[in-house]
């Protein structure tokens, strides 16, 4: 996967998914802080690549779930969900700074489903990424706990990586993550399950996102991540 002045007033502009808001306003309180520390560093702020080529590897909104109501975002609002999935946005101080996510070579690409009875989502991204994913592993490793500030509101995102799914893919990794706001109140802790895999140059990331006591979808989860890869995988 709520935010600071910038994301507030994302959220005043939201893009809605079949009448919920997608992602940008569901995570808006990730930031990352790190207030007169000398190795916190501020997230880079990257222009969305409208890439074509990615798009049409996104699964179509048929493929997903039947129980998720789904379409393919514009270019702004698919670079809003992506950051979302990081927790960390865009300018925001991440401590420790290395651990700020890395700007795409293209993309992002996002299709977002929604399950109207839990509100929870399921989001594929594509990405195209000039470094192996495992580049991405061993930062996570260094990266279990990470503090952000944005614009005044900190957050701690919190990441652990399980067994990797076997897929057909270059290269595979699964991640847990939690965006807690230090704001106490309803719906402030965002969860998330994570499957990434690369084919080539091309990034695939498939997240299911809650919040409050919601269970995992990983059956959900895990059928949409092999749709995403083979699709890919086709081209």
């Amino acid at each position: 996967m709520t935010m600071p002045d910038p994301a507030a007033s994302m959220c005043r502009r939201p893009v809605r998914a079949v009448g919920v808001t997608v992602l940008g306003c569901l995570l808006a309180a990730c930031g990352t802080e790190v207030s007169g520390h000398p190795i916190a560093s501020r997230s880079p702020i990257t222009a969305v690549s409208n890439d074509s080529g990615l798009t049409k590897l996104l699964p179509d909104p048929s493929q997903f779930p039947s129980r998720y109501t789904a379409l393919a975002l514009p270019p702004e609002a698919a670079g809003q969900a992506a950051n979302d999935l990081d927790g960390i946005l865009p300018g925001a101080q991440a401590d420790p700074g290395t651990c700020a996510p890395a700007a795409p070579t293209g993309g992002p690409a996002v299709a977002v489903g929604t399950d109207d009875s839990t509100r929870a989502t399921l989001t594929v991204e594509l990405t195209r990424s000039d470094k192996p994913l495992s580049a991405l592993r061993d930062q996570l490793q260094r990266c279990g706990t990470v503090r952000v500030t944005h614009t005044g509101t900190s957050s701690t995102v919190t990441t652990e990586l399980d067994p990797p799914p076997p897929a057909n893919a270059d290269d595979t990794l699964a991640v847990r993550r939690t965006v807690a706001s230090a704001t106490t109140g309803t719906g402030l802790t965002r969860k998330m399950q994570t499957l990434l895999g690369q084919i080539g140059d091309v990034r695939i990331n498939v997240t299911y996102m809650s919040s409050g006591d919601a269970a995992s979808d990983s059956e959900a989860l895990d059928t949409l991540f092999t749709t995403a890869l083979r699709k890919v995988r086709k081209g």
